[in-house]
């Protein structure tokens, strides 16, 4: 495999597949949201999807544009995913939606 050099925001497209019950799934765009030492040495990053289908009320996801176009961070299904699962990187969060992200995980899942 070759080696990626990633970085917490990079938007990827990834094979979520295999994936049990209501995981989201299929090779979808994924932004890294572990920090740049754990992606340099871990062989898995932590990751939250993207989806095209827009839930704007919703609480846990954040909209944004990706390649420029329409998506939203799912950030209630983040999850660990093997490095081996990333295929290209396509995008980056601007310094204002990465900001607005760890808000809503520390909201989310934080005291």
């Amino acid at each position: 495999m070759k080696t990626l050099n990633i970085k917490r925001y990079e938007i990827y497209f990834a094979d979520l597949n295999p994936t049990i019950g209501g995981e989201i799934q299929k090779i979808r765009p994924v932004v890294i949201i572990s920090q740049d030492e754990m992606n340099t040495y871990l062989d898995t990053v932590v990751i939250c999807p993207l989806t095209s289908k827009l839930h704007p009320k919703w609480r846990t996801r954040l909209q944004i544009k990706c390649a420029k176009k329409n998506a939203e961070v799912a950030i209630d299904q983040i999850r660990t995913i093997s490095k081996q699962r990333l295929k290209k990187k396509i995008d980056k969060l601007s310094a204002n939606k990465a900001a607005q992200l760890r808000k809503l995980i520390t909201d989310m899942y934080g005291e």
